[in-house]
């Protein structure tokens, strides 16, 4: 019992150093594809979420819901395609990823945080992110890639998170936005998390997953890299290493590192409390990515 006593103690004491170096700083935290059907794996990373408010830290969440609007659209007879990692969205799907996101999923996601005693509020990312149709230009064949109502983030109001925030209440954001005309689009959480974090200058952006992290070979959960900067991630793009729906995770997490944010961490989400692992112990998990030196 002593020496149980002796180990947790230490554990604490390990974390100090960490916790007085990010108190008073903010951490974007994303989550969202398995996880969203795994309620144990979130309960336990929104745990993490609150003990980082409750020692100083100011931590917001950008959650999405892709097996969980894959579902529902099956219900409807709605078909589910994907280019590039981004869902191809008619007006159909918006509604209904805008009922599960706003009015299902992130609705819940703030009564769990309340029930652990953290004050949370939910954030309609339609409310805070303008956003432009999402247009590009294949390279290889030069025709023009649609993917229907899915939005490029061009600006962040993040006055409601900040205010939030200056109370000690825990943002809880979807990944939805709005043009000028009022047309509701549906934005890669990944890409909001990245647009967020960005504008709020957080010290740090995490994606939490259903992978442990960035690998050489996404088969082998063996070959995950713990650390990679700007130049390294950018060649294994161009390699085919990092692709597909890692593409937009690893894209918002250059333009965090391009804004000035100094690290951003991939982390496996199914992990019990992978996320306080990574932010206040000395080894860590998942891979970290880094500014070009």
């Amino acid at each position: 019992m002593i020496e149980q006593a002796i180990e947790k103690s230490a554990i604490l004491i390990e974390a100090l150093p960490y916790i007085q170096r990010f108190r008073g700083e903010t951490v974007v935290v994303k989550f969202g594809g398995s996880i969203i059907n795994d309620e144990q794996a979130y309960e336990n990373i929104l745990r993490d979420v609150a003990f980082m408010e409750c020692v100083g830290l100011r931590p917001v969440v950008i959650h999405g819901g892709g097996k969980a609007i894959t579902a529902r659209l099956a219900e409807k007879n709605i078909k589910t395609e994907f280019l590039d990692g981004h869902r191809i969205t008619d007006q159909a799907t918006v509604e209904v990823v805008n009922q599960v996101l706003n009015h299902e999923v992130n609705p819940h996601l703030v009564e769990l945080v309340e029930s652990m005693n953290c004050k949370a509020k939910g954030i309609h990312g339609n409310t805070i992110l303008e956003v432009e149709k999402k247009l590009e230009t294949d390279v290889e064949s030069g025709e023009e890639k649609d993917w229907g109502f899915v939005g490029e983030v061009v600006s962040v109001n993040v006055d409601s998170i900040i205010a939030a925030l200056d109370e000690e209440i825990i943002p809880i954001v979807t990944p939805l936005g709005q043009d000028k005309e009022g047309q509701l689009y549906n934005i890669n959480a990944d890409v909001a998390a990245g647009a967020i974090a960005r504008e709020l200058k957080a010290r740090k952006l995490v994606f939490l997953s259903d992978v442990p992290g960035i690998m050489m070979d996404p088969a082998n959960p063996e070959s995950i890299i713990s650390s990679l900067n700007k130049k390294q991630v950018e060649q294994l793009i161009e390699d085919g290493v990092i692709a597909g729906g890692m593409l937009p995770k690893v894209g918002g997490a250059l333009k965090a590192l391009d804004a000035g944010i100094r690290k951003t961490h991939f982390i496996d989400g199914g992990m019990p409390h992978s996320l306080l692992l990574e932010i206040f112990t000395d080894k860590g998990v998942g891979t970290e990515i880094i500014a070009d030196e």
